[in-house]
Formats: C-alpha cells, structure tokens, sequence
C-alpha cells in the first residue's frame, strides 16, 4: 500500500512536471491571423483570373450542351425508329447511344476536371504572393504562427476574438498593405 502511495505520488508529479512544461513555451508563443480569402478578393489580379475562368467555363458549358443536345437528338430518332426496325438492329442502336452517353457523362468530368486545374494553375501566382506576404509581415512582428481565419469552403475556425488581439495579431490589413492592396 505504501508503495502504491508513493507511486501515485511519483506519477502525479511527474504528469504535473509534463503538463507544466508546455504551457511555459505556450505563454511565450505568438500567434497571428490571417483571412487570405478577403485579400484574394481585393487583388486586382482576382477580377482577370475571375474573367479568365468564367470563359473557359462558359467555352466548357457550351461544348457539353451540344453534345448533350446532339445525344438527346439521336435518342429522339431512335425513338421514332424503335418500332420499325430489327431486334438486332435496336440492340445495335441502343449500345451505340449507351457508348454516346458514357461519352458524355465523361466529357463532364473531365471538363470539370479542366476547370479545377485551370483554376489552381491560375490562382497559383496570387496564392504564392499572398503567401509570401504572410510570410514578411509574420517576420516583421515576430510570430511563430499564423493561422487561416476560414476553410477554403468558407467555413469559419476563429470563432471568438477580443479586439485587443484582432487590433494585434489580426494581420490581414497588413498583409494587403505589403500587396499594394
């Protein structure tokens, strides 16, 4: 029992020591934040990648209606014809539109797919210079970290800030003041 006692106490401070530790480099930890999301917004450079993206999704768009006008017409006549010709020939038909279909459906994802890498290819240069100016202006007030303020869905992390630390550790001002935004 006495050894028991003496463990638990030999534990206890030893997880108090643990636990203890941590918090003392926590205390001198700075931490700041950044909503990269509104300074996306406000370079000019958004509004040409904007542009730049709603023409290859409306050059995208177009392409996927005609074909799928192009498939709903050739299922129209075989609609027509279904009555009329063979079981051979039907079956024939209906695995020739089968095949256009799967044509279409990949031709969709794969224009989605284009999309997202046209995106990524062109917000590429403005995500690396926003990053570049976290990085300078961490620098200069001497943080350990910057944290994002939101998901790339939009999504909020921050949750409660003081405006005594937004006035400080907010750096989203001076991140745009380092872009010339």
């Amino acid at each position: 029992m006495k050894n028991l006692s003496l463990l638990t106490i030999i534990v206890f401070a030893g997880l108090i020591t643990l636990f203890a530790a941590p918090n003392a480099d926590a205390q001198d930890m700075k931490v700041g934040f950044v909503e990269p999301r509104a300074i996306l917004d406000r370079m000019p450079e958004m509004r040409a990648v904007a542009q730049r993206l709603q023409n290859f999704a409306e050059r995208k768009e177009r392409e996927l209606v005609a074909k799928q006008q192009e498939l709903q017409s050739e299922f129209e006549n075989f609609q027509q014809r279904a009555g009329v010709i063979s079981d051979q020939a039907r079956e024939a038909e209906e695995q020739r539109l089968t095949v256009m279909d799967q044509e279409f459906r990949q031709m969709q994802s794969t224009a989605e797919q284009e999309l997202e890498e046209q995106r990524q290819t062109l917000m590429a240069p403005l995500l690396q210079q926003i990053q570049e100016s976290i990085n300078n202006v961490a620098e200069a007030r001497g943080l350990d970290y910057v944290l994002n303020t939101t998901t790339s869905a939009g999504d909020v992390i921050i949750l409660y800030v003081s405006d005594e630390v937004q006035e400080e550790y907010d750096i989203t001002d001076a991140v745009m003041l380092d872009l010339g935004i």
